[in-house]
């Protein structure tokens, strides 16, 4: 995925009829790494054609979803402003005689399918429509009857060099003349993706593994009206830890409920496109590291599994190796300060980003003394050892130095206390670190009991 003389042109079509999941984001990501990585165009493409499901709602969150991730398209597009396009497109087919009406309901096909079913045939449509003549479609029209459009396939075997699944085919006159336009005049996305993609020049298209099929048909359509197809890959589909498949109307591990839970962008965006790969599930400080090391080629033909526990692992590890300016406006959001010294302190120790407020607590605010009655006296002792400011990275150290021939005490019994009464937890961030912010007064405070 280098950069080419020509850049690259992809695209990312999500139907505004639901919440993006991690199966969604796995087919944005690989679109706009891609393009990023190859110097190319990302589109993002509203499939919002079927108005009844469609809702500027979901086109909102979808856009809201894609940012989260760190996508940001470089045009954006809306296939209800696009009717006059398929509406010539449409004409154009009928006039070449791809494009025929057919007049059975739903039923009538279903009885069909049962009949060639017991026949031992396949299930697909038998053309019956192109047998009509012109005096039977003026009596079904009389009749009430408003046909649906089926595009004519050529019945071959239709056949490109994959991306993900290498060399692959589909045999046409094993599928059914697909509907592009449906009776109420609505048009199927297989006829608008084939429009939008000549008019805009796409010139890959990475998708799931589920649409295999619809791209010997889409490509055949594509020829039909004069266009050149483009470069395809279909990567396998992720699934929920049980195998069952992901969906947006039921809501699985949809983007926004990852985002409420505090799941880290980068982390879900790794674990979304290096899931199911041959390549290692690792954190990633940015979007560029992670084009940089998608290899579509490296893509399995088997399901992927998303685990959420994998993700809360992911997120972890994700905070503990970003830099800090990666993450200062959010600290800032959540009230926290103390700049790079604070974030550097207790990064390894963060779940979630959020859980950097309470460790800003600790250093900033007041907190529950923890330690132990019996130990008062010990730690009287070790307030009067503190060292003088200025504190630095080496205070800590030369403070334990002298507290503990001063003590006796040594491992478990010396800094168990100190630990407790100056955060008011068993463990967290190392104390070298965190002494220097919670400073000389706060922590004999501490210490002497004085205040929480």
């Amino acid at each position: 995925m280098s950069k080419s003389a020509t850049p690259p042109v992809l695209r990312f079509a999500p139907s505004p009829t639901g919440l993006l999941h991690v199966g969604n984001a796995r087919t944005a990501l690989y679109n706009a790494l891609y393009a990023r990585r190859a110097g190319g165009t990302f589109i993002l493409r509203y499939d919002d054609t079927d108005l009844s499901r469609s809702t500027s709602a979901f086109a909102e969150a979808i856009a809201e979803d894609l940012a989260w991730l760190g996508l940001t398209p470089d045009r954006v597009e809306r296939q209800s402003d696009r009717t006059a396009r398929y509406d010539a497109a449409v004409e154009r087919l009928k006039q070449i005689g791809r494009l025929y009406p057919a007049y059975e309901s739903e039923e009538e096909l279903e009885t069909r399918r049962l009949s060639r079913r017991r026949r031992g045939l396949p299930p697909i449509y038998d053309r019956a429509a192109l047998m009509l003549t012109d005096d039977d479609r003026t009596r079904m029209e009389a009749q009430g009857r408003v046909p649906h459009w089926r595009f004519r396939l050529n019945g071959r075997r239709v056949a490109w060099d994959d991306l993900v699944r290498d060399e692959q085919g589909v045999d046409t006159s094993t599928l059914s003349d697909p509907v592009l336009v449906r009776a109420d005049g609505s048009y199927l996305y297989t006829l608008t993706s084939v429009v939008d993609d000549i008019e805009m020049g796409v010139t890959h298209v990475i998708r799931g593994e589920d649409h295999v099929t619809n791209t010997g048909v889409q490509i055949e359509i594509i020829e039909a009206l004069g266009g050149v197809a483009p470069v395809f890959g279909h990567h396998n589909l992720l699934t929920l830890p049980n195998g069952e498949g992901l969906s947006k109307r039921l809501g699985h591990l949809s983007l926004r409920a990852l985002r409420e839970a505090g799941e880290e962008a980068l982390a879900v965006a790794a674990l979304a496109v290096l899931t199911g790969t041959s390549l290692a599930v690792e954190p990633v400080a940015s979007l560029d590291e992670l084009a940089e090391r998608i290899d579509l080629a490296k893509i399995s033909r088997a399901p992927a599994r998303f685990d959420p526990d994998d993700l809360a692992a992911l997120t972890a590890a994700t905070l503990h190796g970003l830099p800090h300016e990666a993450v200062a406006g959010r600290l800032a959001a959540l009230g926290v300060g103390g700049g790079e010294a604070f974030w550097l302190a207790v990064r390894g120790n963060l779940a979630r980003l959020t859980d950097a407020a309470a460790w800003w607590q600790v250093v900033d605010g007041r907190i529950e003394r923890g330690a132990a009655p019996e130990d008062a006296d010990f730690l009287s002792q070790a307030a009067g050892l503190l060292p003088p400011a200025p504190w630095d990275g080496s205070t800590y150290a030369q403070w334990i130095a002298a507290v503990k021939p001063a003590s006796g005490r040594s491992g478990r019994a010396l800094f168990h206390p100190l630990r407790l009464a100056l955060t008011g937890a068993d463990s967290g961030p190392e104390l070298k670190a965190l002494l220097p912010l919670i400073g000389p007064e706060k922590a004999r405070a501490r210490l002497l009991g004085e205040s929480a």
